[in-house]
């Protein structure tokens, strides 16, 4: 994300800095994923391999790709769905069936990939959440193939911060807070429990983080889903627990 969005250097809109790129205004980028990358489906090993990469496209989040020789090529079925991307080429996918389960268009193939980017050959492009396992070498993966240009930096803060509701009433307030940076995204100040100052309702909303873990999410009174916070949180997060932060239609998060 940090290479393709924001002001990364391969943005539309890249920092500023003592050089320019000659080169064409939308960049791609295709590097290796050092590691084993296996996935499957219905409990079958779809993908195994070794040859990974990520694609870093200006303005467009990283795509995970594969050698197409490491695709169960005997649970592959031709589709008619097709696209087009002028930067490279005409795209053909492929769909996975596994007995009467099947998963539509879950890769894409660039057979005959423009002379821009003539190292798509061979390779399929994934849709990672249409798979119901990933694996990093012999680790389960929760969400995507993590980006390796992607960090998420956790730390302890002094900071006064104050979060306040509809009404101006204080919802939870704390001088030590977590800060957390991640790529792409603005800072996030993650508060203590003890500091939260009303009642949260568990919610029945999740959502996955590949860097951070499954959050959990919490209500508050008079408003859904207000806060967040990370109960099992993956290596590199582990000091969100036991913090909450907050977000939501009429709260306020404020540094005093």
């Amino acid at each position: 994300m940090s290479l393709t969005l924001a002001d990364g250097p391969l943005s539309r809109d890249p920092a500023g800095s003592n050089y320019t790129i000659d080169g064409p205004a939308h960049r791609i980028f295709f590097p290796p994923v050092p590691r084993r990358i296996r996935a499957e489906i219905a409990g079958e090993t779809v993908i195994d391999t070794t040859g990974a990469r990520h694609l870093h496209e200006t303005g467009i989040i990283p795509r995970l790709y594969v050698p197409l020789a490491d695709v169960r090529a005997d649970l592959l079925r031709a589709s008619s769905t097709t696209s087009h991307c002028p930067f490279k080429g005409d795209a053909t996918y492929r769909s996975v069936a596994i007995g009467d389960h099947l998963v539509e268009d879950a890769l894409w193939v660039y057979d005959e990939p423009l002379p821009a980017a003539p190292w798509l050959a061979g390779h399929a492009g994934v849709y990672e959440d249409r798979f119901d396992r990933w694996f990093d070498e012999d680790d389960e993966i929760l969400g995507h193939v993590r980006d390796p240009f992607h960090r998420v930096d956790v730390r302890s803060s002094s900071r006064h911060v104050r979060v306040t509701g509809p009404d101006g009433e204080v919802v939870a307030e704390s001088e030590r807070p977590l800060v957390v940076s991640e790529t792409g995204l603005a800072n996030r100040f993650y508060l203590p429990r003890a500091d939260v100052r009303v009642p949260l309702t568990p919610s029945d909303t999740t959502s996955v983080c590949s860097y951070k873990g499954r959050a959990s999410y919490w209500s508050l009174p008079g408003l859904a889903d207000g806060a967040w916070s990370y109960e099992e949180p993956l290596d590199g997060a582990t000091r969100l627990a036991g913090h909450v932060s907050f977000a939501g239609e009429g709260l306020t998060v404020t540094e005093i």
